[in-house]
């Protein structure tokens, strides 16, 4: 049995997955969409015939049948140019919509020419259930310029719910960690609350949830109303605590339809993490990367009677390349079998796509968006006979009339955090930047990355600086914070800078609480790290930000022999010798976090001030020198080979 994901709602993705038209014979991209679309109803439903796509490449591999909401979708091979689509319980004039599907995506919906009534004429054979989904959520439960907000998202899930009935909502992972201060200064409860008011049905775990120890991650799950469930993880033990605990997979019966849900989590975590954040006494979780342990619970399921089972992997797409598409979530689809959806995270991107026939989808980071799945299951023989997903993005629900429980309850910790984190520490230039596609602060160099850096070399007075660009978690001012004070000139507002900025929005930039660290490090193994540091380009956390040096990079060579050069800020070459250099780098780099082991010399390390509160007087002092604080402007300290 196998779920077909189709009807990605066009106005919401990256172009990579729409076509805009044929394709040239090396221009890889989404297919176009079919042509002349007509339904019209007969005796087992909805008979839709359609033109199939003209000049696809990659070829089409299928075509997707839907209704919107509520119906249910088919989905057929790319020969199929008609389907009957079945006919569900409260349908009525309904507009179907055809799809061409991909290795890369899927095309603009071809809508047909006219509606057809279908009232009355429902099939009990057939059933339609709802996935909503999300990822790496990230505490982001204000409204911001940039995300929906906890309140919308409940008004919207509520109502996605009363139109269709049969209908879970779930979580691949990052729900807390890495948050806004409106979430870490309350230790992450304000979140959890969040997710219970949005009536999240289940989560797996992201490598942010470990962002602290064990005992915190066990409050958690305690204070959840929703099931977590983990299947790659050598022992659920340390996530236990009284009749909450985290499951390798659960069973959800909706419409008569058992559901089987599956949970995997980034097998970076151990590096991603504070070290010592996965121990337990003298044991320590181990997150495994084998597929196999995934199909073991997935198997499991069907066995203990599911229906439909999916997949959720706090595993990403990384991009598309020669028509292929590349990630550590494409790994994991191709290699599991007998799943009818795979669900993604972890990289911040949209994503939705047909892998191997599976289909796979993802969201952008922070609560800018949803998927809504509508999936076709035939009672009678227990299969998947197709599926739609569409985004509903932060554009779509602007005007949604937040709900007032959960309003409330973001306004509450919103009170007590504004009266101490609204004081005003400097006025800047203009917006610093951090984001983007690839995110600038995982890919180069970027003006808060200098700025930061040159910050602490100024304060300790190493001759390097080393950070992980993963530890900037937002603009300058922050989007994800939202000053009560009015007076204060944000570029909410729309207006140009300068612009204040607050404790509030330097918390929010660096939420994670690290301390820098003085140490030493040799020529040889600042080489080493900086390999390390453009292993995962373009998107992983680890990429650095630095001072007091230069460096260049080809992320085109192979994986650990991407360095081409590494000089002082004067351009005297640092060789890959024994010589000492005095660097300031984070306690959670020293201590191995992102990979980089005993490279930052952890025995001669010394412990210096928060982070933050360096980056936070840096700002001070440089504004009540200057008046305004410049945005620093690139100068070639990181360079990329074309």
């Amino acid at each position: 049995m196998r779920l077909v994901l189709a009807a990605v709602t066009a106005s919401v993705l990256p172009m990579a997955f729409i076509a805009g038209g044929a394709a040239a014979a090396d221009d890889y991209a989404a297919p176009p969409a079919p042509t002349g679309v007509s339904a019209r109803v007969v005796d087992d439903g909805v008979k839709v015939t359609w033109s199939p796509s003209i000049g696809s490449n990659p070829a089409v591999s299928h075509y997707v049948v839907h209704a919107g909401p509520g119906s249910c979708p088919v989905t057929v091979d790319a020969k199929a140019t008609s389907a009957v689509m079945p006919i569900v319980k409260g349908q009525g004039v309904i507009t179907p919509e055809v799809q061409a599907v991909n290795a890369l995506g899927y095309s603009e919906d071809a809508i047909a020419a006219a509606s057809v009534n279908v009232v009355g004429k429902a099939n009990p054979d057939y059933v339609n259930l709802q996935i909503l989904e999300f990822s790496d959520f990230h505490g982001a439960i204000e409204k911001t310029s940039s995300n929906i907000g906890a309140a919308a998202l409940a008004t919207a899930f509520r109502g996605d719910r009363m139109n269709v009935k049969n209908t879970l909502t779930v979580s691949v992972g990052d729900n807390i960690g890495a948050a806004p201060a409106i979430s870490t200064q309350f230790d992450e409860l304000p979140t959890i609350e969040a997710l219970n008011l949005m009536g999240v049905d289940v989560s797996t775990f992201g490598n942010h949830e470990h962002d602290r120890n064990l005992a915190h991650l066990r409050s958690m799950i305690q204070a959840s109303d929703f099931d977590w469930v983990v299947s790659n993880y050598n022992t659920l033990a340390p996530l236990q605590q009284g009749k909450k605990k985290a499951e390798e997979y659960v069973i959800v019966d909706k419409g008569g339809v058992k559901v089987g849900i599956v949970g995997m989590n980034t097998e970076q975590t151990k590096e991603q993490v504070f070290p010592g954040n996965l121990k337990y006494g003298k044991k320590e979780i181990v997150i495994s990367p084998r597929t196999s342990d995934v199909q073991k619970r997935v198997d499991a399921a069907r066995a203990d009677g599911a229906d439909v089972v999916m997949v959720l992997a706090h595993q990403g797409w990384n991009t598309n390349v020669g028509g292929e598409p590349i990630g550590r979530l494409i790994d994991i689809t191709k290699a599991l079998k007998d799943v009818d959806a795979v669900y993604g995270g972890h990289s911040h991107q949209t994503y939705a796509a047909m892998v191997d026939d599976t289909p796979v989808a993802m969201t952008r980071n922070s609560g800018q968006e949803y998927t809504r799945t509508q999936i076709c299951v035939d009672k009678a023989d227990g299969t998947v006979v197709g599926t739609a997903v569409d985004y509903v993005t932060k554009a779509v629900a602007k005007d949604y009339v937040e709900d007032g429980a959960t309003a409330s309850m973001v306004s509450k910790y919103k009170s007590e955090l504004n009266a101490k984190l609204d004081k005003k520490i400097g006025v800047v230039s203009a917006q610093f930047p951090r984001g983007g596609k690839p995110a600038v602060e995982r890919s180069g160099e970027t003006p808060l990355g200098n700025y930061a850096a040159d910050a602490l070399r100024a304060k300790y007075g190493t001759d390097l600086v080393f950070l992980n660009g993963g530890g900037i978690r937002d603009t300058f001012p922050a989007k994800g914070y939202a000053p009560a004070d009015t007076s204060l000139k944000r570029p909410s507002t729309g207006s140009s800078g300068p612009y204040d900025v607050t404790l509030g929005d330097a918390l929010t930039v660096f939420p994670f609480g690290n301390s820098a660290a003085t140490t030493s490090i040799s020529g040889a193994n600042l080489w080493t790290a900086l390999e390390n540091g453009v292993s995962g380009y373009p998107n992983d956390g680890r990429f650095p930000q630095i001072s007091g040096f230069k460096f260049s990079f080809d992320p085109g060579k192979p994986v650990g022999q991407r360095i081409l050069t590494v000089t002082k800020a004067d351009g005297t070459p640092i060789a890959k010798d024994d010589t000492q250099y005095s660097v300031t780098t984070l306690d959670f780099l020293v201590n191995g976090g992102d990979g980089y082991g005993t490279l930052f010399a952890p025995s001669v390390a010394k412990i210096r001030d928060l982070y933050v509160d360096v980056f936070t007087d840096a700002v001070i002092a440089d504004t009540a020198r200057n008046g305004v604080l410049q945005m620093p402007v690139a100068d070639g300290r990181i360079t990329k080979a074309s």
